[in-house]
C-alpha cells in the first residue's frame, strides 16, 4: 500500500514538473539565451538624419525597447552602448573605424549567443522604404537568423548578404544587421516616430528571434 502511494506521489510530481517545463518554455522561450544589441552610431556620430530627427537617437530608443521585450521572455540582454556616445578610443585618427572595431571586439569577447545591430537607412530618394535584414557568411547561422526576422517583417523583401562592411566582417558570433527603415521616406519616418507603429517592428524582431530558436 505504501509503495503504491509512493508511486502515485512520484507520478504526480513528474507530471507537474513536466507541465511546468512546457509552460515555462512557452512563456519564456528565450530563457538562458544571451543576446547583444548594438545601437548604431552615437555621440558625435549621429548617423543618418532628417531635419532634427537623428538615427543614433532612434537606434538607442529602439534597442531599449527590444531589450525589455527580450528580457520579458527569458533572455539576458546587453548593449554595446547605453547612452549617447560612440565607442572610439580617445585621440585616434580614424574615429569611425575605432568605434566599429570596438563594437565588434565587445561582441566577440562576450558570451552572447547572437547579436543584433540596429540601424536606419537613408538614400537620396523618397521612394525607398521598409525594413531589411543584412548578414555576412562569417557564421552559418547568420542567414537563418536574417530570414527568420525578415519573414516577420512581412514586407515582401528578402534578407541580403553583405560583403564589404568592416565591423560585420570582424564579428564571428552569429548575428545580423537590421536596417529598420528609411529616414528619407515619410512613411518610414512616421512608423519610427510613432510608438504604436514601431512596436510592430520591434515585435517582429523579437518574434523572429523566437522563430530562429524554434527551428534551430
Amino acid at each position: 500500500m505504501h509503495n503504491k502511494i509512493g508511486y502515485y506521489f512520484l507520478l504526480i510530481i513528474s507530471i507537474c514538473t513536466f507541465n511546468y517545463m512546457i509552460v515555462d518554455s512557452y512563456i519564456m522561450p528565450l530563457k538562458g539565451k544571451i543576446i547583444y544589441l548594438d545601437p548604431g552610431h552615437g555621440g558625435v556620430d549621429n548617423g543618418a538624419s532628417y531635419q532634427d530627427i537623428y538615427e543614433d537617437v532612434i537606434n538607442l530608443e529602439i534597442c531599449y525597447e527590444i531589450k525589455s521585450k527580450l528580457e520579458n521572455i527569458g533572455a539576458t540582454v546587453y548593449m554595446t552602448r547605453y547612452d549617447d556616445y560612440d565607442l572610439s578610443n580617445n585621440d585616434v585618427s580614424y574615429r569611425k573605424k575605432s568605434d566599429l572595431y570596438n563594437r565588434a571586439k565587445i561582441i566577440n569577447e562576450s558570451n552572447s549567443d547572437i547579436y543584433l545591430s540596429i540601424h536606419l537607412n537613408y538614400i537620396n530618394s523618397s521612394k525607398w522604404n521598409g525594413a531589411q535584414v543584412f548578414f555576412t557568411n562569417k557564421n552559418n547561422s547568420n542567414s537563418v537568423i536574417a530570414a527568420s526576422i525578415q519573414n516577420r517583417f512581412n514586407n515582401n523583401r528578402k534578407s541580403m548578404i553583405i560583403k564589404d562592411r568592416y565591423m560585420y566582417n570582424l564579428i564571428h558570433k552569429p548575428g545580423v544587421l537590421i536596417e529598420l527603415g528609411f529616414l528619407s521616406n515619410s512613411k518610414d519616418r512616421d512608423t519610427l516616430l510613432n510608438n504604436k507603429k514601431r512596436e510592430v517592428l520591434i515585435n517582429s524582431i523579437v518574434d523572429g528571434i523566437v522563430d530562429y530558436y524554434n527551428v534551430k
